[in-house]
């Protein structure tokens, strides 16, 4: 072989070695971040604070209450309430049992595409109540909701909601009392149209600006901030310190992803932060929780805040959007509908 012939192969040699090096580097470089193996130690947890009550110098709360502090409790089911319901009374002759009552009631709690119900009133605590086996009762009311994110009630809504609150009144030897459809639907429409200019539900996108993100990867970050896995593949809730309420903030990136046979070869570019405003009661400075746990986590994940269009939230927007959702609070307070209370959660679903 001659030396050209030599120099060629070890040219050749030296090209297809650097060729591997490369497509190994970058294979490296694109392949979606692991979770860390776990280590145990003395050190705690670090807590995501609350700018608000850190500036009063009031006690930091932190993502991640500690069970021992708060015991969840299950909520009792809201009743009815003029503000956001139609309601009929119905007058009994005599007093009805809850298993009667029970067996009465229609087999499906919607009229339409609004929450229908009943309730009795209770002999012996004179409160109104979800008709219990054992209970006795000597008046109902029904009722059926007045407005929901999908819409006022309508007349075939209204119309539908008499039919089944009449044949309740009538399986309980009972006689209802119905309010003017005319007065109840503009009702409806008023406050549909509160709703819809009250209504927030906010989303920040998180960016990867480096190598992508794998689920586990994605999960061990944000549980160090005490977010947790929800019942649906690739979401995570920071849970209410009350058992039954909305959570406070929701994680949620590809489901697909999650599912896949080895999700750690996932490679996942973005995940979102949401927060549902009007379900979130405003003592919780939920939005001040957002706004941190996306600052430390596209801190600690390489990644950038965004609206989800692409558009990158500075300081200056966050601060307004902040400002802005102060307005929203007081509004719905003035109209009895604070964030987070049983008739807001009801009326933004």
């Amino acid at each position: 072989m001659s030396s050209l012939q030599n120099s060629l192969a070890l040219v050749g040699g030296l090209t297809l070695i650097g060729v591997v090096l490369y497509n190994l580097w970058t294979a490296r470089q694109n392949a979606p971040r692991q979770a860390a193996p776990e280590t145990s130690g003395t050190g705690t947890d670090p807590v995501l604070h609350d700018s608000e009550s850190e500036a009063k110098g009031s006690q930091d709360p932190t993502f991640l209450e500690d069970a021992i502090d708060i015991l969840p409790v299950p909520e009792k089911k809201p009743p009815l309430d003029a503000l956001i319901d139609v309601i009929a009374s119905i007058e009994v002759d005599s007093q009805v049992s809850g298993d009667a009552a029970l067996a009465a009631l229609p087999t499906t709690r919607r009229v339409g595409t609004k929450p229908f119900a009943v309730e009795g009133l209770n002999d012996t605590t004179g409160e109104w109540e979800t008709p219990l086996p054992g209970h006795r009762y000597h008046a109902f009311q029904a009722g059926v909701q007045l407005a929901n994110r999908v819409g006022a009630l309508n007349d075939i809504e209204f119309s539908e909601f008499v039919i089944k609150a009449q044949a309740f009144a009538d399986a309980v030897n009972g006689s209802p009392e119905f309010p003017d459809m005319l007065e109840e639907v503009a009702r409806a429409r008023e406050l549909d149209q509160f709703a819809s200019e009250h209504d927030a539900q906010l989303r920040f996108t998180i960016v990867a600006t480096a190598a992508a993100w794998s689920p586990g990867y994605i999960h061990q970050h944000a549980a160090r901030w005490g977010f947790v896995a929800g019942v649906i593949p690739g979401r995570m809730v920071l849970a209410a310190p009350v058992q039954g309420l909305p959570p406070i903030l929701s994680l949620s990136f590809d489901s697909q992803a999650a599912m896949a046979d080895d999700p750690a070869l996932s490679a996942i570019r973005e995940f979102t932060l949401s927060l549902d405003v009007p379900q979130v009661i405003r003592e919780e400075n939920a939005f001040a929780r957002l706004r941190e746990a996306a600052r430390i986590l596209g801190g600690e994940m390489d990644g950038l805040i965004t609206d989800g269009s692409g558009h990158a939230l500075s300081e200056v927007e966050l601060n307004a959007i902040a400002t802005d959702l102060e307005n929203l609070y007081d509004a719905l307070e003035r109209r009895e509908l604070s964030a987070g209370s049983p008739q807001a959660r009801r009326l933004f679903s």
